[in-house]
Order: structure tokens, then sequence, then C-alpha cells
């Protein structure tokens, strides 16, 4: 193999033992990346559309056989792969179509042996052409969800990840401290949001979305023609990539002096996203984040009011480690009594929806480490004065 495997072999091998899973199938952007460490066609790095289907890679890997490993991208994808630039062999780059896929993995597990096995899919995201496909080229095989294999897998992120995270995540605050320097009332949530994503653009990140809230009254945080009113708040929170990996930060801004209330609301922000840390390190329950934040909260002037949530993260906005079952997106909380792992990557936020004061909220990018945490872009916390840079 030109180039090393980028995960750890045995962990998988393990994980999809313990799923009863002979060979998986990946299919997903996120997952073939992590696959096979960071790379990703950059013809199709953030669209799927082209002629008549989509375009859909595929990483297929036998359970304790790693040379048995193929991939199936592109027509074009030479382009890409050319000149070793993943450790899979068996490289195919015959798909225009869904469909096509389909077909070349399905010759490729029956010609490893594969034809009656148990193959694990992304069931949420395989195209229903080609799940329809690879049921009738292999019909005496079994097709079961790997999503929590391939999800553990991505649980621990390597150094080189971490290192994308601490980029996007200064990247972010960079961007929007360089944002608020040149945002001004009379502005449109559209323009604050065109701003932050040119300033994002400059450092290299890629701009997915900028949730921005102005002043009391309505809490939407879609770009919108509302405008901003001097002696506002202004709440900018981002989800920006660098090379995929996310960066998910949240500050406040305002153009003149902040009232006593938005300070008050503020401070009692910060002590609850302090406190939550001293729950953070490797060895520690999971879910001790959320007991030790939410017995914070009840001993604070406005906790009833207060809300909070923290979540793992990674190559998407919401992944292991999964802490509550009662966050804004539903899924179980499968690991709040998991210890945390160093290498884990969280993001942990309070907020206030206050009709006089605004959105108020800070959020924040933690690395998990053996003694403790590291917050990559951990500044620009208080109120950031606006309009400085005009």
């Amino acid at each position: 193999m030109a180039v090393s495997v980028p995960f750890d072999e045995q962990y998988l091998e393990d994980l999809m033992e313990g799923a009863g899973i002979d060979a998986l199938l990946a299919t997903t952007k996120h997952n073939v990346q992590h696959l096979l460490g960071g790379y990703r066609f950059f013809f199709f790095a953030h669209a799927d559309a082209t002629g008549v289907s989509r375009y859909l890679p595929a990483v297929g890997i036998v359970r304790g056989k790693l040379d048995d490993s193929f991939y199936i991208g592109a027509g074009n994808e030479d382009w890409g792969t050319a000149g070793g630039a993943i450790w899979v062999s068996d490289i195919q780059n015959i798909s225009w179509t869904s469909i096509d896929t389909a077909r070349a993995a399905a010759e490729a597990l029956a010609k490893r042996g594969l034809a009656r096995a148990t193959i694990g899919v992304e069931k949420s995201f395989i195209p229903a052409d080609a799940l329809d496909t690879l049921r009738e080229l292999l019909p005496e095989a079994t097709f079961v969800e790997v999503h929590p294999v391939l999800e553990s897998l991505r649980g621990v992120k390597s150094e080189r990840e971490l290192e994308l995270v601490r980029i996007a995540s200064h990247g972010i605050i960079d961007s929007m401290q360089a944002s608020f320097g040149l945002v001004q009332p009379g502005m449109t949530k559209h323009d604050i949001a065109e701003i932050f994503r040119l300033e994002q653009t400059k450092r290299g990140l890629f701009y997915e979305y900028a949730l921005v809230t102005l002043g009391g009254g309505s809490m939407n945080r879609s770009p919108s023609s509302d405008v901003w009113r001097s002696g506002t708040s202004l709440s900018i929170d981002s989800g920006g990539m660098y090379e995929g990996y996310i960066g998910d930060l949240s500050r406040m801004a305002i153009d003149t002096e902040p009232t006593a209330r938005m300070t008050d609301l503020l401070a009692q922000i910060e002590i609850v996203q302090q406190e939550a840390r001293t729950a953070v390190a490797a060895g520690k329950r999971g879910g001790d984040i959320f007991v030790t934040a939410l017995d914070t909260i009840s001993k604070l002037p406005d906790g009833a009011n207060m809300k909070f949530v923290a979540h793992g993260m990674g190559l998407i906005t919401h992944e292991v480690p999964r802490l509550t079952s009662t966050g804004p997106v539903p899924y179980f909380g499968a690991h709040a009594n998991d210890p945390l792992k160093s290498g884990m990557v969280l993001s942990i936020e309070s907020w206030f929806e206050d009709h006089d004061s605004g959105f108020i909220k800070l959020e924040d990018t933690l690395i998990v480490t053996d003694d403790g945490w590291e917050a990559p872009g951990d500044s620009a916390r208080g109120w950031n004065r606006t309009g400085t840079s005009l």
C-alpha cells in the first residue's frame, strides 16, 4: 500500500465483528473521506448531481482483509486518485450513475466470495436505485445498517484531524472578529451573512452557514431582509469547515455599550460554559458534562430561562459522543454513560432567548485531552464592538 491506512485497523475489525458485518460499503462523502485519510474528489466536493444521476463514491472493506479493499469513483476521478493519493490498491474510476457504482460494488464483493455475506450499507444515504441493484445482483446477501460502526470509528480523531479542527475553529473566530469590525446598523441579516462568508473564504474555510440573530423579538436565525438596529445585540453562530472538518462557535457583538441586562446574561452564560469544562477529560463520564452544567444553571438568577447542550462533532455537526436524548437534534444519548476519550471533539453551547436583550449565546469547540481539554478559537468571548474597521 503506497499510503498508510489512516484508521485503527483492529478497532474497525472489532466493530464489524461485533455488528456481525462481513464487509462494509461506505457511500457518504464524509465516511469515504475518513476511510481514505482525508481524500475527497475536488470535482464533486460540494455537489452530487451529474447528468441523469449522481456522484456516488464507494469504499468497500472486507472484515480482517484490508488488502481486499476497493474504491469506486467517478469516470473522471483519475484526476483525483492519480499519484497514490489513497491507500486502497483496487481503484475503479468508472461510475457516472449510482447504479454504475452499485454494479461495480456487487461485482467486487462477489469476486471476493461475499455473495452470501452480511454487508453493511449506509441506509440513510445510499440511493434507492443503488440498494435495489445490490439486492438484485446479490440476492443471497443480507444488507444491514453500518452507521454505528463508521460513526464509532470516527469518534476519536487522529492528530491530523484535530489539526484541521483547530484551523477551522481559529479561522471562524478570526472571521467573526473581522466581520464585527465591518458590520454596522442598517445592514440586513443577508448583508451580515455575506460579509462573514467572504471573511471565511479569505481564510481558506468552506462557508456552510451563518445563524444570525438581531436584537430581541424574533429569534429566527436564518439570513433575511431584517435590518439590524443600533443598540441591539448581534449574534453570529457558524458551522464553517476546513477540509471537511467543522469548527462550531458562536459569539456576540453590539455597536454601542451593552445594557446591564445584556452584560449580566452573557456573564451567566460564561459561568456555565467554564463550569461545564471541568467535567471534560479522558476517562470522565460524558453525561457528567450535562450534570455539571445543569447544576450550575439551577443556581443562576436567570437559570430557568437558559438552554444548554453538548454534542460530539467532526466531519458532521452531531456525531460521537452522543451525550443526551433530549437535545435540539433528536437522537438517543448512547454515550452518556461512557467515558470520554482523548481525541474526541465536543461542542458546548449555552444561550438565552430574551425578548429585550436578544439571542445571547456562546458556543465553544473543545478537544478532549488526557488531563482535560483544549479549546481552539477560545477568544472574543465578551461583547465585541462592531464597526471598528470602518
